[in-house]
């Protein structure tokens, strides 16, 4: 399994789209300051996940979210994820 997430940093609710097989390991990382692009601006915490049965699908859908280019959107994804 692969997962596309969005994390939100608790520090100035700014978010960050990626994609991995270990969304804990990767939440660990991003506030571990392992993850260059969000170094100094966590703590970070996962506020929405979707689930593919591989990395090429998991990577489509970040690529996606992230041409939306829209904070908007994303905060749509979140609030309908129930």
């Amino acid at each position: 399994m692969f997962y596309t997430y969005i994390l939100q940093s608790e520090k100035n609710a700014r978010y960050y789209i990626g994609h991995s097989a270990n969304i804990i390991e990767i939440l660990e990382r991003h506030n571990s300051g392992k993850v260059n692009a969000t170094k100094n601006k966590g703590p970070w915490v996962i506020v929405y996940h979707e689930r593919y049965e591989t990395k090429g699908e998991a990577n489509s859908r970040e690529l996606y979210i992230k041409s939306m280019k829209s904070r908007v959107f994303i905060e749509k994804l979140i609030s309908n994820k129930n």
